[in-house]
């Protein structure tokens, strides 16, 4: 148990967090930034919580629902937090069941059912349903990160409810706590209880039953027949009809009621045989309407998911680095829309005669481009960019957004043209314009009016729109909320769409499961406003705050603060960076599973604090440190995140605001000053090297400067590399010069590493340049950067520009400095000589690989496991890494998949982050080495790494261009 309540809070409020705290193992968040991460999911809504509890146990959620109840307090559960209607925020006591209830309880593989905890993560779930053939087959584009019991919540879907259905036809039962405390399992409906059932469950389904007998003629007239209906209650299962057709089963009831009638302790799930072969056709349209013409006809392929990808998605996915080769790949010329057809199966032979009966019927309507998508990597790749379809929408820079509010509509194929061309005259006649992607397969697909939230106008705009458009939903008997769920923004328009006595149905279902209104309250039954501005993220009075300058330039990026507000407004809260299946974003919480070490509660943090919503000198608070206390800068949410959050650079903010308020510590000068202090240290290494070796020194370190004692510190070189070693090595016809960064940690820790790369450039026929200085070597300024002191970071970036002046390639060793150059001083110093300056900056791998230089290579047996640096991924650089180890005959390479190795400059040092840097270690890294073979060569580009691994996996690494070195043939020496 812990609890967190720093800031003052009302005195009963402090009461209840404390008696929180007494009653239940997990932990008690009552702190304002706490609160403030919570009080936000991924729709346009802020509602600040009471508090925050992440129960440990199923008895920690009944303990907090006792409390709750004595208390007159709402309670919320919550999974991932990435609900778009606003369901998964409110005032209550919110409980996060993401991060400790997420067990697997049982599955039978026979039998084709699992029992799972509700914050339980889909693929989680399917990764341990792998090795039984199975798979849970409801699949949202969130399925890295959304929850079991979120899912149930919302009924979701994805996009292959054609062939599966939506959640609430594969959860068999439901193991339930209802507001009372008592607790049941839901499930096929009976006329017999089991003996011992309670009087109040007895009851419950007994007027539950006459309930849906007594409406089942209104139910019938006023629901839409789509698959995609999702709005409201189920109460459809509730008539006799169902239960003739045995589908009363009040599981059903339960999903889709969005926390509002009873909280899920576990959930039993219908699973399905796992298809191991699939094959993609990727329909290319000159004109929107054509591919939504086409669908009704795909579908009669029987194909298992057709998705939209439209002009709008194409081009903001190409402006994104890790989705524009994909998005090139899918396309024929410059279509306005695709339709990626998918068709899976156990043999290829039926699957490509399926994709040919595609191209016919193509062909047949007059649109025969497809690009066939057979091989499975491609295959993952177009997965990638269809699965962050809303983020690549929401990728747009300033304040007019995608918005969703009218996304989940669903109508009949045969009307889906029709409709979707007098919406889009909706959208032309209020001024705005639509984007659309998604389930075409089923007449769901997400459309996002163009918005201002933060303007009045853009608000009525909303209201207008959504009007409109559910009115063209009612004309075509379609449904208003096909995926996503109500939550606010949907449930205020129950009464037109289902009628004013459907509506008091629900509201009855309501009562007899929860009759104070405990659970998510004004969801579905008695909503608010869905365009009320004071439940909006972007409330009135919502700006900047005056008294806040930023150290670096955000100009990228329109709006206050010089680009900076805009740039913390780009999380979306659709939470990508909660994922863990892929890349490495985000180490911190892969390592804790807490949104406050979490790319996007980092990023909600810096917007509360930006707009004053965490009080007064916010940015330079204890409460914005400890959010930032576990970042390790590894940038990877700089290309992993779909809207380009850059969390390194908006760290450097934070630090630099406190060394502006605070100053900067002994310890921390000591190593922000490394650079300058390298050339005198290292003139005595024996004595640097002392603390190493006497455990009292070691002691001592970590007790004055926290470094723990059980690390030993890199070792100081005698034989530090010299800037003349590079005259001694070039070659004696060179056919380019290049200036060779010789940074701080391989010139005076490893100079081996600089020394390879000469031999290696020499015989590419390279002339290496080491910059000449007067005084200490050159610096990327990353040791200020990591301190707060931009401004020296500034002068020692302007120094280096000056001392490269020759338009020539700038060759690095270190990924971390040499992407310094190439991306931070860019914010330093903003300008035309900069930019030149960045797109010369290179690692040495990426020049061999560019410019193919013709290298005497012998053979090497053997393999090389290699592990990326953050910084190499980040900037799309690793691939050329692989590539040049490639070069080596006979060499074979592996990439392992890994995020960071949680070194990250002094992070793995450190006494206080000791543990969590191992974790991030053994969370994919350390595994990987320790299976890898004794005789395979471990490659990491990055010193940290390569230390990360030789103290915690006992296996020396070493840098990618010691072994292109040791493959030369010709093996030149410095004379």
């Amino acid at each position: 148990m812990s609890v967190s309540f720093a800031d003052p809070l009302l005195a009963d409020t402090t009461a209840l967090a404390v008696r929180l705290a007494r009653h239940i193992k997990g932990e008690v968040l009552f702190d304002r930034a706490s609160r403030g991460r919570y009080a936000t999911d991924a729709s346009i809504y802020q509602i600040e919580p009471v508090g925050v509890i992440v129960p440990e146990t199923v008895d920690d959620v009944r303990a907090a629902l006792g409390i709750a109840r004595e208390e007159g307090l709402a309670i919320l559960p919550r999974g991932s937090g990435t609900s778009q209607c606003g369901q998964t925020v409110n005032r209550a006591l919110v409980m996060d069941c993401s991060k400790y209830l997420r067990r697997i309880l049982h599955i039978d593989p026979d039998g084709c059912t699992a029992l799972v905890e509700p914050g339980l993560v889909l693929a989680h779930l399917n990764a341990a349903l792998r090795k039984h053939g199975l798979f849970f087959p409801v699949d949202p584009s969130t399925h890295t990160r959304c929850t079991i019991g979120g899912m149930a919540g919302n009924n979701s879907c994805g996009s292959k409810s054609i062939r599966y259905g939506l959640m609430a036809d594969n959860v068999r039962a439901i193991d339930a706590i209802l507001a009372d405390g008592s607790r049941h399992v839901f499930g096929a409906m009976s006329d017999d209880f089991a003996d011992g059932t309670p009087a109040r469950i007895v009851d419950l389904v007994q007027r539950l039953r006459t309930l849906g007998a007594a409406e089942a003629d209104e139910i019938a007239a006023r629901f839409p027949k789509q698959l995609r209906r999702v709005g409201g209650y189920n109460i459809d299962i509730l008539t006799p009809a169902a239960r003739a057709a045995g589908r009363d089963n009040l599981a059903r009831l339960l999903v889709g009621s969005e926390g509002t009638l009873a909280f899920s302790a576990a959930l039993e799930l219908t699973l399905h045989r796992i298809k191991p072969r699939k094959v993609l056709g990727i329909c290319q349209f000159a004109d929107f309407r054509s591919a939504m013409a086409a669908a009704q006809h795909i579908v009669a392929l029987d194909p298992e998911a057709v998705e939209l990808v439209d002009r709008t998605m194409i081009d903001l996915g190409r402006s994104i680095p890790i989705y524009r080769a994909t998005i090139d790949q899918m396309l024929i010329g410059e279509p306005d829309s695709l339709l990626i057809v998918e068709f899976h199966g156990h043999e290829d032979t039926p699957l490509l005669t399926k994709l040919h009966d595609l191209e016919t019927l193509m062909g047949d309507l007059g649109h025969p481009d497809i690009v066939r998508a057979i091989d499975p990597g491609f295959q993952a790749d177009i997965a990638a960019v269809r699965e962050a379809g809303l983020n690549i929408m929401m990728s747009m820079k300033g304040d007019g957004k995608p918005v969703s509010f009218i996304e989940d509509c669903a109508v009949d194929l045969a009307d889906l043209a029709d409709y979707t061309e007098r919406l889009n005259g909706v959208f032309e006649r209020h001024g705005t314009k639509g984007t659309w992607y998604a389930h075409a397969s089923v007449g769901c697909l997400h459309v996002r009016p163009v918005l201002n939230m933060k303007d009045p106008a853009g608000v009525a705009t909303m209201r207008a729109v959504a009007e409109e458009c559910f009115a063209l939903v009612r004309e075509y008997k379609g449904s208003h909320s096909g995926e996503h769920g109500d939550g606010l923004i949907r449930s205020e328009f129950h009464a037109q769409m289902f009628g004013p006595r459907i509506v008091r149905v629900f509201e009855a279902v309501k009562d007899a499961f929860d009759p104070t209104d405990l659970l998510n309250p004004h969801r579905i039954v008695r909503p608010l406003r869905m365009d009320d501005r004071t439940l909006f993220r972007y409330a009135p009075g919502y700006e900047a705050v005056p008294n806040f300058s930023p150290h670096l330039d955000w100009s990228d990026h329109p709006g206050p603060l010089g680009g900076m507000l805009g740039a913390v407004e780009m999380c979306n809260n659709n939470g990508t960076c909660r994922g863990f299946d892929v890349g490495v974003m985000c180490p911190s919480y892969r390592a804790t599973r807490d949104e406050i070490h979490l790319t996007r509660g980092r990023a909600n943090t810096l917007r509360l604090a930006l707009t004053g919503q965490l009080g007064a000198d916010a940015m330079s608070s204890n409460a914005l440190q400890d959010s930032m206390a576990l970042c390790v800068s590894c940038k990877a949410c700089r290309r992993e995140c779909p809207t380009g959050i850059d969390m390194a650079k908006m760290k450097i903010e934070v630090l630099a605001a406190r060394a502006d308020r605070f100053g900067v510590s002994w310890k921390e000068t000591l190593i922000a000053e490394l650079p300058r202090m390298a050339p005198v240290v290292s003139r005595m290494p024996g004595l640097a090297n002392l603390r190493n070796r006497l455990p009292p020194l070691r002691w001592i370190g970590e007790r004055w400067f926290g470094l723990a004692a059980i690390r030993p510190l890199p070792t100081w070189r005698r034989d530090r590399f010299r800037d003349e070693e590079a005259e001694a090595v070039a070659p004696a016809s060179p056919r380019a010069s290049v200036y060779l960064w010789a940074d701080t940690f391989n010139r005076y820790f490893e100079p081996e590493n600089i020394r390879a790369a000469l031999k290696v450039l020499a015989a590419a026929g390279y002339r290496a340049i080491v910059p000449p200085t007067k005084g200490r070597p050159l610096c990327c300024g990353r040791t200020w950067l990591a301190s707060g002191l931009v401004d020296r970071a500034r002068a020692e970036a302007s120094r280096t520009l000056r001392r490269m002046p020759d338009d020539i390639p700038i060759v690095g060793l270190e990924p971390a400095c040499v992407m310094t150059l190439r991306d931070e001083f860019r914010s330093l110093l903003p300008g035309a000589a900069t930019d030149r300056f960045t797109k010369r900056a290179m690692l040495i791998s990426e020049l061999l690989v560019l410019e193919k230089p013709e290298l005497p290579l012998r053979p090497l047996s053997g393999s090389a496991r290699v592990h990326g640096h953050c910084h190499q991924k980040a900037f799309g650089a690793f691939p050329d890494a692989l590539a040049m180890l490639r070069m080596i005959p006979e060499m074979r390479v592996e990439p392992i998949a890994s995020s960071c190795c949680g070194m990250a400059g002094m992070f793995g040092y450190q006494a206080e982050t000791q543990t969590i840097s191992r974790d991030m270690a053994e969370a994919s890294l350390l595994p990987a080495i320790r299976a890898a073979e004794r005789d395979a060569a471990i490659v990491a580009d990055g010193t940290s790494c390569r230390h990360q691994i030789r103290d915690l996996a006992g296996r020396e690494a070493i840098h990618s261009i010691r072994l292109l070195e040791r493959a030369l043939t010709r093996n030149l020496k410095p004379m």
